[in-house]
């Protein structure tokens, strides 16, 4: 037997009559039953929330899942894990009070995923970055000259410093290629490491395009950054507007919300 705490687990918001997808639980242990809620032109989908829910792997992949699937019957505007609505007439009434940015939402979004493109150094390009970099080439020859503590810590400022500039610069190239293949662009948050989050609304149609360009960009420019592509996923970073159920949700207590699988973080 499931036990189920106070209120509901949001989802999602789909237009009405979107079905649910068969053989497909939601979070909890046992998997909860899914449900859609909302008498208008979009609902809600909706299970019953956990007694206690924490960010556990099972739970997210459940969450990703669904929306995933979800979105192969039309457009979503997807909710971050965690987001529970105190009961079924508080939600109804956000539902109604955001109708019209509800539906331009699921406008703008449908046909599209969203594709995540993250920059991060090239750590194993070390020969190229001291082949290509004065500074960098003359601290390593000051050290094999005079080694001790000091030198070695320059040195390895100074690779790090370069690394990260020359990833920056070619993430600000990527940006600039794919940017035309897609709808829009969404920039992240900040990823220890990462000198570039972005994701890009494209459509269904062309994400093979947008990655296989991507790929190439990556191979292209391997010595300069390492280049980490996700998707397709859902368009967590392009409703932020309006994915959210308002005052009447909240991050259940106790559970971590964390960032979507792009992107948007």
């Amino acid at each position: 037997m499931r036990a189920e705490g106070p209120g509901l687990y949001v989802y999602a918001v789909v237009r009405a009559g979107t079905p649910l997808p068969r053989k497909t639980g939601g979070v909890g242990s046992p998997p909860a039953p899914l449900r859609t809620i909302g008498a208008g032109p979009v609902t809600a989908v909706v299970s019953g929330a956990p007694a206690q829910l924490r960010a556990r792997r099972r739970d997210l992949l459940a969450h990703q899942e669904l929306l995933t699937r979800l979105a192969e019957s039309g457009p979503v505007l997807p909710m971050r894990f965690g987001m529970i609505a105190p009961d079924e007439t508080a939600l109804c009434a956000q539902l109604a009070a955001a109708e019209a940015g509800h539906l331009a939402a699921l406008d703008r979004v449908e046909g599209h995923v969203e594709m995540n493109v993250k920059a991060l150094p090239a750590h194993d390009a070390l020969a190229a970055l001291v082949a290509g970099d004065a500074t960098v080439r003359r601290l390593r020859d000051a050290t094999r000259r005079r080694p001790g503590y000091e030198a070695s810590v320059r040195l390895g400022e100074a690779v790090a410093s370069a690394l990260a500039r020359r990833a920056a610069e070619a993430g600000r190239r990527a940006l600039r290629e794919l940017a035309p293949m897609a709808r829009a662009t969404a920039g992240g948050p900040e990823v220890p490491g990462c000198a570039l989050n972005v994701s890009f609304l494209v459509s269904q149609a062309d994400q093979d395009r947008f990655r296989t360009a991507a790929e190439q960009f990556a191979a292209a420019h391997r010595d300069h950054v390492e280049l980490r592509v996700a998707g397709p996923l859902p368009c967590y970073s392009f409703v932020e507007a309006v994915a959210s159920v308002g005052p009447v949700a909240s991050v259940a207590s106790g559970a971590q919300a964390p960032p979507a699988a792009v992107g948007g973080g």
